[in-house]
């Protein structure tokens, strides 16, 4: 697969409003953010010939790829929903230029948008199986778990979560479009009482409402086409287990290990190559293991890499410059992408000086799925 290095691009990225936004279908905010995806990259919807579409995690429907496409008007070869949680959108970009490349389809578009906010979040509080009768509720119980056992094998102190979460807030703070923009200290953090320990309440994605999208295109496509600013694809790669949590024998690693060594070894590079980090952030636990299974810090040593303002602007690995799940809006996962191209194309408003390759990561279930995408310029 690494002849497909920076041979296909995201050639646009549109997105809605992040927040409550009452009112809205999830069908009406994938057009609103297929349309403007489309803008940005200067093309025609009957141009696109498929569509990828992360299913809703609030509330799923039969045949929803079909319904978004026929409220865009849009007849795609390929058209449907994928899921793997949070990890479905970098895993439905590699898809579609893979799909490409197969001659199946010309132009993608990869799609996402949900209500939770405004509708309902029930999907994020189920039981778990039958561990529920015991108390096991909840996403949030399942990550406090896991980092509880992170803390206590690996000697991780609670202040590398809050260095995540200021990190982010600090980001947040300066992106207009960011649902929380409200930035605070590694004291103010250290102070705010648990929730599920170790996690407080700065420690969780938001819940927001939104939707976002890319289009997919070659590279090849994209010069004929005139499309000003492409972001070549360098790299990409998936991982996943089966197990439950109580039934994993390492809860202090992931498969982010697997697709990351996937997509550095398709793109050529290693983890001193990139300059940007865009890391799915659904608690702060995530941040910290998916920098140990990409190669930024060593197993148990993370806490030292993310002290002092590194993963901060001016640091020497910048994360979540736009404010992540953490304070630019919990809709999981492309809003990620989208800052990683905004950095490439120089674009931010929290630019990295001379950031040249940018890597993020998606993460989804508990931590049951990863998909790993490095860009370029």
């Amino acid at each position: 697969m690494s002849n497909l290095s920076g041979k296909y691009v995201i050639a646009g990225i549109g997105a809605t409003k992040f927040g409550g936004l009452p009112g809205r279908s999830t069908i009406s905010l994938n057009v609103e953010a297929i349309r403007r995806a489309l803008a940005d990259a200067g093309i025609e919807k009957d141009a696109v010939d498929g569509l990828w579409v992360k299913a809703p995690t609030s509330k799923f429907e039969l045949m929803y790829g079909q319904k978004i496409a026929e409220a865009v008007g849009l007849q795609p070869k390929i058209n449907g929903v994928w899921d793997q949680g949070g990890a479905s959108n970098i895993m439905n970009i590699s898809y579609a230029a893979m799909a490409i490349e197969a001659g199946q389809c010309d132009i993608a578009v990869v799609c996402f948008a949900d209500n939770p906010k405004t509708g309902t979040a029930a999907g994020y509080s189920r039981p778990r199986g039958d561990d529920a009768l015991y108390g096991w509720f909840g996403v949030l119980s399942n990550y406090a778990m896991i980092a509880r056992r992170h803390m206590g094998e690996l000697g991780t102190p609670r202040e590398a979560l809050g260095a995540v979460a200021v990190a982010s807030r600090r980001h947040g703070a300066e992106n207009p479009h960011a649902q929380l923009r409200k930035a605070f200290s590694l004291d103010d953090y250290m102070k705010l009482p648990p929730m599920v320990a170790p996690f407080c309440r700065d420690d969780c994605a938001l819940v927001s409402d939104g939707g976002a999208a890319v289009v997919v295109m070659s590279a090849e496509r994209a010069k004929q086409l005139g499309v000003k600013k492409p972001v070549p694809i360098l790299g990409f790669g998936h991982g996943q287990t089966a197990w439950e949590v109580p039934q994993r024998p390492d809860m202090t690693s992931t498969q982010a290990k697997v697709a990351g060594a996937t997509a550095f070894k398709m793109a050529g590079l290693a983890p001193k190559d990139i300059d940007v980090a865009q890391i799915y952030d659904c608690f702060t636990i995530t941040v910290l293991m998916t920098l140990e299974d990409y190669g930024f810090a060593k197993r148990g040593q993370v806490a030292d890499f993310v002290k002092g303002g590194n993963i901060e602007l001016g640091g020497q690995l910048p994360v979540n410059t736009s404010g992540g799940l953490l304070s630019e809006t919990g809709m999981p996962g492309l809003q990620l992408v989208h800052e990683g191209v905004r950095q490439m194309r120089g674009e931010s408003v929290n630019q990295v000086k001379n950031a040249k390759r940018c890597i993020v990561s998606n993460q989804g279930g508990v931590m049951h799925t990863h998909a790993t995408l490095i860009l370029g310029q």
